[in-house]
């Protein structure tokens, strides 16, 4: 038997709870990993309260999608990987626990210059922002702006633009200032009188929109400096996107990704890592929490805390 995090109502973070599953065997196609580190997400919180519905719990409902560890099997049809390679995944089901088994499909060798941690870190937040730059067409004759830049997603979206060529204004609290403008975003505080400080940062004026930060502000803003509002995104605030005109990916649109969008997602970790292995783009650790302690991980992310959160069994 091996160990899990699962809750069986929907609640605060106390609903969180150890159980204890048997040890993953890989079917066809998948992998069975031994987990090194779990990446901790907000929509992890909002489906364990409730926010986000997610139908009826009748059974242990476990939690996270995004880690890293070591294949401890191959299931039949799987090509390229070994026990004991290190590895990073994406699209699990219970990435909080010490094995899962994994399709082969969403698992990624790890470079030795990426750790775990940081392998675990990309997952949902690197694959929301690639396929947002991607579905918003963003390019070298782009300026945009992004909404919540010091955030998981919003240094994703950051850095993937300006790789890209484009020129990024990116919004956060001053206190995150020189972490936005090390990854090559001109930083602009939040508060009154936003949409005259991105023009006098960008008075070439803003082609790109996206909203990582769900505030009546971000969309206020977006659509005053944005002409085109195809090509304003919200990430968070997606049950109000087809009301003003603009779009949204996730973030409770009732709209599921096309193909071509699960695509993206799914390409953007191996991207992701390639650039991290050339030392071309970065993610910032928060606070580590081991496994056992998931509800007081949920807690840091629900507070705000700087940095990607992990879990490590």
């Amino acid at each position: 038997m091996t160990t899990a995090i699962a809750y069986t109502e929907f609640g605060g973070p106390e609903v969180l709870h150890e159980i204890s599953v048997p040890e993953p065997v890989p079917a066809a196609g998948q992998l069975a990993i031994r987990v090194t580190a779990a990446g901790v997400n907000p929509i992890d919180g909002k489906l364990r309260s409730g926010r986000r519905p997610s139908g009826e719990i009748t059974a242990p409902r476990r939690v996270g999608g995004d880690g890293a560890g070591v294949v401890t099997g191959v299931g039949e049809g799987v090509d390229g990987f070994r026990v004991g390679d290190p590895v990073v995944f994406a699209g699990a089901s219970g990435a909080y626990a010490t094995d899962v088994a994994v399709t082969a499909a969403h698992v990624f060798p790890r470079p030795p210059q990426v750790s775990a941690a940081e392998g675990a870190a990309l997952g949902i937040p690197i694959g929301t922002a690639y396929q947002a730059l991607r579905s918003l067409a963003v390019g070298s004759a782009d300026t945009v702006l992004v909404h919540g830049g010091s955030g998981a997603v919003g240094q994703a979206l950051i850095q993937f633009a300006v790789l890209w060529g484009a020129t990024v204004v990116a919004t956060s609290s001053e206190g995150r200032f020189d972490r936005v403008r090390e990854l090559g975003a001109l930083p602009v505080a939040y508060g009154e009188g936003l949409a005259d400080r991105v023009r006098a940062g960008a008075p070439q004026g803003v082609t790109v929109a996206i909203d990582a930060a769900g505030t009546d502000e971000a969309l206020h803003t977006s659509l005053e400096l944005v002409a085109d509002r195809q090509r304003i995104a919200t990430l968070v605030r997606g049950r109000d996107a087809a009301g003003l005109g603009i779009r949204a990916f996730s973030g409770g649109s009732p709209a599921p990704l096309t193909a071509q969008q699960q695509v993206w997602r799914t390409e953007a970790v191996p991207v992701a890592l390639a650039l991290m292995a050339a030392r071309r783009f970065s993610v910032e650790l928060g606070p580590s929490f081991a496994l056992a302690d998931a509800a007081e991980a949920h807690r840091a992310i629900e507070s705000g805390v700087a940095g990607k959160i992990t879990l490590v069994p």
